[in-house]
């Protein structure tokens, strides 16, 4: 029984960072009703982003610290929520009146651009380096089961975004807005609501998650390289249309079952190298039985 709860909150932890990419997912789909696949390289920008504003910010707070870390990452955040209205505002703006697939399939050569792009050695190079330590994560044991803090963290990081989300899209007037403009873009123009705003800020505000859930993604991971958002995005696709794309607590219901899914699969033998095939058993399961993923809605569009 130990070993099973263990497992579980290795789970927890992991599915909190699916859950956290894949809020970025749903925000941006939510709305305009399109995956961009860009997201997963905004986390390796934030990412990158604390590793060079690491040393920067030291000069003034010391690291390891909580405020020097707690710094680091709302510029990583600034930071990247510039990137994503940027490249809104080049990449997908322009085909706003254009088919879906027009946008999908540009979204996929944006994504490879800023991959290869950064991998040239002018910009960060294809080598690994290894992450500068914000914060110290000492282990503690509690009912002989033992925690690190930095999966404490990334849970309690996840949960309170969460819910700054879901009170951001239902309690302001700029959620009714996204809301209305998720709803219908044209009627929501006539009352007038200005839609390039609000999809620029839903793409900046998806971006700033995605810089966060790099940064804790990199404060568990052995180095970073501008591949590395390709995985955990990916995973965090299938946990926002497994919970139910567009729906907030879906997608983090979606990555917790993912992570859970995952770190069982993995300590089981003869399991752990089928990791990857059992994530996408489960997205062809929800896709065939329930389309809608697990809080979502169908809806009825009229042809």
């Amino acid at each position: 029984m130990d070993s099973f709860f263990q497992q579980l909150i290795n789970g927890l932890a992991l599915g909190s960072i699916y859950g956290l990419i894949a809020l970025g997912y749903t925000m941006v789909y939510g709305v305009l009703r399109f995956i961009n696949f860009a997201h997963s390289d905004v986390l390796m920008l934030g990412a990158y982003a604390a590793f060079f504003l690491a040393p920067k910010v030291q000069q003034i707070v010391p690291l390891p610290g909580l405020a020097g870390a707690l710094i680091v990452m709302l510029l990583a955040a600034l930071i990247c929520a510039a990137a994503g209205m940027l490249i809104e505002f080049l990449a997908y703006r322009p085909l706003r009146s254009r088919p879906k697939l027009t946008v999908l399939i540009t979204a996929i050569g944006v994504s490879l651009f800023i991959e290869f792009t950064c991998q040239h050695k002018a910009v960060f190079g294809a080598a690994n380096r290894a992450f500068p330590k914000l914060i110290d994560f000492p282990n503690f044991t509690f009912l002989g089961l033992t925690f690190t803090s930095l999966n404490v963290i990334i849970v309690l990081v996840t949960a309170a975004l969460l819910a700054g989300m879901w009170f951001i899209v239902q309690r302001t007037r700029t959620g009714a807005a996204m809301r209305a403009v998720s709803f219908n873009q044209q009627a929501a123009a006539l009352m007038g609501i200005n839609i390039s705003r609000i999809i620029t800020f839903t793409f900046g505000l998806g971006s700033a998650l995605a810089a966060v859930a790099g940064v804790l993604y990199a404060l568990g991971a052995p180095a970073i390289e501008p591949l590395m958002g390709t995985q955990p995005g990916l995973r965090a696709f299938i946990a926002a249309v497994v919970g139910g794309i567009g729906n907030l607590p879906g997608a983090v219901l979606g990555g917790i079952l993912l992570g859970l899914l995952e770190t069982f699969a993995g300590g089981i033998p003869g399991l752990s190298t089928y990791r990857d095939a059992i994530a996408f058993a489960i997205l062809i399961l929800i896709l065939l039985f329930k389309p809608a993923g697990l809080l979502g809605k169908a809806t009825v569009e009229k042809v």
